[in-house]
């Protein structure tokens, strides 16, 4: 399905999304099909957290509203392991990754809420020793004085 099919269809929500100093701007027309938390070693690297949380569509169309100048790719070689991010403020940004023919969209760069629910997480077995208690931890509404 190319993208002038994918904006007339009628089921088509329209997503908006930004970098954290607001020099990309994009805007995604289309639906998820999943959404999950990665814990391999190379998203734990690439968020310098303790998961990726990345939403993968191939139904997707993708435009960028401002910025694509600023955006940085890195590949992973002989990998699909994928990252684009902002060069000003190193925001992760959205990309198509080709061999799959999808887009993959980091959560925390919409502007809007997130529409579904992780679906699973992935490459438990690479998950940092310091998140397997991440439930017990106290929460706070701002940093504690």
């Amino acid at each position: 399905m190319d993208d002038e099919s994918l904006n007339q269809n009628s089921s088509d929500v329209e997503y908006s999304g930004s970098c954290l100093c607001g020099g990309v701007a994009f805007s995604l027309v289309g639906r998820f099909d999943a959404f999950y938390l990665c814990h391999c070693n190379r998203c734990q690297k690439g968020t310098g957290s303790l998961h990726g949380a990345n939403l993968f569509s191939n139904h997707l169309a993708l435009d960028w509203r401002r910025g694509e100048a600023l955006l940085q790719t890195f590949q992973v070689a002989n990998t699909r392991h994928k990252r684009c991010f902002c060069k000003v403020c190193g925001s992760p940004m959205p990309y198509r990754l080709e061999a799959l023919n999808m887009v993959v969209v980091p959560a925390g760069c919409l502007d809007v809420e997130v529409p579904i629910t992780p679906m699973a997480k992935l490459f438990m077995a690479d998950r940092a020793n310091w998140g397997e208690e991440v439930q017990s931890v106290p929460g706070f509404d701002r940093l504690p004085e």
